[in-house]
């Protein structure tokens, strides 16, 4: 797509090498990785992204994506994440750029359009993809081009921003952000934020589902449908990447660290660590860091 190709051959000028770039308003970043084979793991923040060039595997919770050029993920809620570039060199990196989904501006369209309301689903996931059409790619390359006019952007960033989130809510996964922002959704993002802000400790699902304003069997239902995973083991993979943050750095043994991400039991994080990555935690991080 030519639009695609513009982006791309913008974003190369911008990024001489393998980076993450902030745009430097509404969250919007791009990135370029020159490696492949190489597993990122980070919380996704709710978002919408577009590969620009190359490919890579997604798991986003506890649902696999293979993403290609053109194709967007949106993110609804904030969610645990793992990256992994299958084709990229220097001469032919991976680029991505993408944007914060922004709570006010969501609730501003949905309280000007209340029909919009209506389109909220409630079987809907936390997560999805789709391949952009002409419209979204122009707006994309719209926002990186007001980057450009750094003058320009605090009198057209918010109704770019608008734009963009409109055209997002009217895509084929707009009844996803709509749930989730929609009267009675927001308490669930709510009890997302709790247990982030809380991870360390021990979390009764009968105290998520208080601040969800929903039954516990309801609340543990609609988690793991909404993000692939249960509270559980949404809570073990925010401990899991801090530890991975905190091991990176190199000034903590892996004991010590095990007990500040809020185990109490270091045999319990290592054997919970491998489960998930498949290696201990030094081995995991001599690989991937």
């Amino acid at each position: 797509m030519e639009l695609l190709r513009i982006l791309k051959e913008k974003m190369l000028l911008k990024m001489p090498k393998s980076g993450d770039y902030p745009l430097g308003f509404g969250g919007c970043g791009i990135h370029r990785r020159d490696e492949p084979n190489v597993a990122e793991n980070c919380f996704y923040r709710p978002l919408a992204t577009l590969v620009v060039n190359g490919r890579k595997y997604s798991t986003v919770g506890g649902t696999k994506f293979f993403l290609k050029e053109g194709d967007v993920l949106i993110s609804v809620v904030d969610m645990p994440a793992q990256n992994y570039v299958v084709e990229a060199n220097s001469k032919n990196p991976f680029l991505s750029i993408d944007l914060d989904l922004d709570k006010h501006i969501i609730l501003q369209i949905l309280s000007e359009n209340p029909s919009l309301v209506s389109y909220a689903d409630k079987d809907v996931t936390g997560v999805g993809a789709y391949k952009a059409d002409e419209d979204l790619l122009d707006l994309f390359l719209r926002i990186y081009k007001l980057s450009e006019t750094p003058d320009k952007v605090i009198y057209l960033s918010s109704l770019l921003l608008k734009e963009m989130h409109l055209r997002l809510i009217l895509s084929p996964l707009g009844r996803y952000i709509c749930r989730i922002n929609a009267p009675g959704g927001n308490n669930f993002s709510k009890a997302i934020n709790y247990i982030r802000n809380n991870y360390k400790k021990i979390i009764e699902i009968g105290e998520l589902a208080k601040i969800a304003g929903l039954s516990q069997s309801a609340f543990h239902r609609n988690f793991k449908k909404i993000t692939g995973m249960s509270p559980l083991q949404y809570q073990k993979y925010l401990r899991f990447y801090e530890a991975q943050r905190l091991m990176s750095i190199g000034n903590e043994t892996v004991e010590n660290i095990a007990f500040e991400v809020g185990y109490g039991s270091t045999s319990q994080f290592f054997r919970e660590y491998k489960k998930a990555f498949g290696d201990p935690p030094k081995k995991s991080i001599a690989k991937n860091f």
